[in-house]
């Protein structure tokens, strides 16, 4: 799992590509901020991605899953 916690935009979406180039098809990343949140799920789709969210105490967990 990747922490992105207190990181602001755009290192959590860096942080998911950096972890993609080397390869696996599912992913998880924690952060703290909406616009994270936001930023990383464009940037999956995009690229053909599925992504679930899963807000606890004001973080998210983003699961990133390549779609099939």
């Amino acid at each position: 799992m990747l922490d992105a916690r207190g990181l602001s935009c755009p290192q959590p979406v860096l942080m998911l590509k950096k972890a993609m180039t080397g390869g696996g098809e599912k992913f998880e990343i924690i952060v703290d901020n909406t616009a994270a949140k936001e930023n990383i799920t464009r940037f999956a789709r995009n690229l053909g991605y599925n992504v679930a969210a899963d807000e606890k105490e004001g973080e998210y967990i983003l699961t990133v899953t390549k779609q099939l």
